[in-house]
């Protein structure tokens, strides 16, 4: 499974971004999804994560009410809509593929990850 993870650039403090995560195959379909982040300097960071059917998802205390997980499994897609943007938000987000058919949060339980895209919140 090969993931292409998009839609990452810089924005103000309080702005808004969709990233995007294609799968290269249907597979994928079947499973979990989860976005994760590595800001600079910090460990690997659960941000969003959801079921293969997308009736279940997980966001993170950081994030919750801020940003929204979803999928279109007919197009293979992953999204995360993300508003209200803030500094602490900058990094790397990439988009991962989980070995069963929900979203953990620990990373380790991801076998398919995305090459990343960077976000970058101006103050």
């Amino acid at each position: 499974v090969q993931l292409q993870a998009s839609g990452g650039g810089l924005v103000q403090s309080g702005g808004s971004l969709r990233l995007s995560c294609a799968s290269s195959r249907r597979t994928a379909s079947n499973n979990g999804m989860g976005w994760f982040r590595r800001a600079p300097g910090k460990e690997r960071e659960f941000v969003a994560g959801i079921s293969w059917n997308g009736g279940s998802t997980m966001h993170s205390d950081s994030v919750k009410g801020r940003f929204t997980i979803s999928r279109d499994r007919a197009k293979n897609m992953v999204y995360l809509q993300m508003s209200s943007l803030k500094p602490e938000d900058t990094a790397v987000y990439y988009c991962a593929v989980s070995r069963t058919s929900y979203s953990p949060t620990n990373y380790s339980q991801y076998n398919y990850w995305g090459q990343g895209t960077l976000v970058t919140v101006s103050s």
